[in-house]
Order: structure tokens, then sequence, then C-alpha cells
């Protein structure tokens, strides 16, 4: 019990933790590719700490492993360049309830790539959310980026669900390595591809830009895959689920308090949709109609 306590302290940290990312993005304007690199370079630096003490690299990886962690790490990154990109133009909060289609991106790539069951049940929540998509995406005011731009924010989340879908495949083929090695080579990965585009000459010479950067890598990265990743090897799948969606709540109420982002109706009844058929999902439940199936997979 005291396992379990202790593993929803560290899911429930790291949720609320991560929920706050968009307002730290946008609070403090650093250009994109030099608060990713950044990222990138003081989160290996923790990971390599942390998988040091844990005594990780003492024995090597297979180049095929090796070569599907990078490949994850490429689909990491993406993830985050599009979805800290899409803050700005769709806003926080819709942008983040869109990202939360992409446990309907792993059902439907397991489906594809590791013959994975689709019933009926999971396409009916795929749908819903589906829905809240559309919904979401010609909604208009309700303090949001108007226009073309919102749109493209509402892609670009979209787009960075699918990147997050593909790193999870393939940390599925990854079984046996350990989550924080995973971690900190797509990290690494992330400091090779976004170096030739972060701005390195000059320097920052400004202490509050050095602690903007190492608070994004020790804190949103490093500290944030520590916590996770000790929570899920003691939580049930089910209860990690659950806490999961902290990460929206948060992430929803950071922006109305820091930004005063009120959700239009259209918008407030799509994100809903996306959330209740992610919940549906996670949790297997049964929809109306459709016979309840014991194979509902999750998704957390």
């Amino acid at each position: 019990m005291q396992k379990q306590f202790r593993g929803a302290l560290e899911m429930s940290a790291a949720m609320a933790i991560s929920g706050t990312i968009g307002w730290f993005a946008v609070r403090f304007g650093q250009p994109l590719v030099d608060l990713l690199f950044w990222r990138c370079v003081f989160g290996a630096a923790t990971l390599l700490i942390v998988c040091l003490a844990l005594g990780l690299l003492r024995r090597g990886l297979p180049l095929r492993s090796l070569a599907l962690a990078a490949l994850g790490g490429v689909a990491l990154v993406s993830n985050w360049l599009l979805i800290f990109a899409a803050f700005p133009r769709a806003s926080i909060s819709i942008a983040t309830a869109v990202y939360n289609t992409q446990p309907f991106m792993l059902v439907v790539l397991g489906a594809l790539l590791l013959s994975e069951r689709m019933t009926a049940t999971k396409v009916g929540w795929l749908c819903i959310a589906f829905a809240g998509v559309v919904l979401v995406a010609q909604a208009k005011g309700g303090g949001a980026a108007e226009g073309t731009s919102y749109g493209v924010g509402v892609l670009m989340a979209l787009g960075a669900a699918f990147c997050y879908a593909v790193a999870a495949v393939i940390a599925k083929k990854l079984d046996g390595i350990a989550p924080h090695l995973i971690a900190l080579i797509q990290v690494c990965v992330g400091i090779v591809m976004l170096a030739p585009f972060a701005h390195l000459r000059p320097l920052p010479t400004d202490a509050g830009t050095w602690v903007t950067h190492a608070i994004m890598g020790v804190v949103y990265t490093g500290l944030v895959f520590v916590l996770l990743y000790g929570a899920l090897q003691k939580l049930s799948t089910p209860v990690a689920g659950a806490l999961s969606f902290i990460y929206p709540l948060v992430a929803i109420g950071v922006d109305y308090i820091a930004f005063g982002q009120r959700l239009g109706a259209l918008q407030l009844l799509g994100a809903a949709a996306i959330l209740i058929a992610a919940a549906g999902m996670t949790f297997g439940w049964a929809l109306p109609g459709v016979p309840r199936r014991s194979d509902a997979m999750p998704l957390k």
C-alpha cells in the first residue's frame, strides 16, 4: 500500500508539473529551437547522472536497439517541436485537448504495425474523439487565435500526438531496456537534431535565460521522466491512466488563470468529447449498444 501511495504521489507530481509546461514556454518567450535544444542538453545531463547512479551504463546496447531508440528520439523531439509551436497558435487549452488524441493514434498504429485488435468499442471512442477534434477545429473566438493560425495550431497538436504515438510504439519494441536509458538516448538525439538550428553564437549571457533553459531541462525533462517512470513501476495501469488526466486538467486551468483563456461553447464541447473519449479508451468503458469486450487496451 505504501508503495502504491508513493507511486500515486510521483505520478500526480509528474502530471501536475507537465501541465504547466505550456505556461512556462509561452511566459518566458525563448526561441522555440533554442528552448528545446537546451532542454535536451540539461535533460541529458540530468538523465546521465540518474543512469550512472542506477548502473544502467555498465552494459552496451545491441545496435538494433540503439537505432530504434534513436528513431524514437526523432519522434519525441518532433512531438515537442509541434506541441510547443501549437501553444501560441491554438492556445494551451485547445492544443492540450487535441494532443490528448494520442491514445487513439497509438491504437491505430498498434493495429497496423503490431497486429493489436481493434474492437467496436475502440472504434466508437475514436469516432467521438474525431468529432471533438472537428468541433475544436471549426470553433472560432473564445479567446483563441483566429483564422489560419488557429487551424494550423490544431493541426500541429494533432501532428504532435501522432509523433508521440510513434515514439510509444517504438518504445514497445524496446521492452526490457530501462526507460531512463531510452530517454537519455532520445534527448541526446535531440541535441544532434536541434544543434544546427539553435542560436549558439553567441551563447546567452544573462542569468535569466540560463535559468529558464535549466528549469526546462532539469525539471520538465529529467525530473518529470524520473517521477513518471518511477510511478509506472509502482502503479497498476488503470490507476496510472486515471492520474494521467491531471495533465490536461492542470494545463486548461493554468491557461485560464495565467492568460484568461476562455473557451467558446464549441471548443468546450469538442475538448470535453476528446477527454471523455480518451478516458473511455483508457478505462475500457462500454458504449451504449456496443457489447463490452475484455480486450480493452490500456494506453497510458
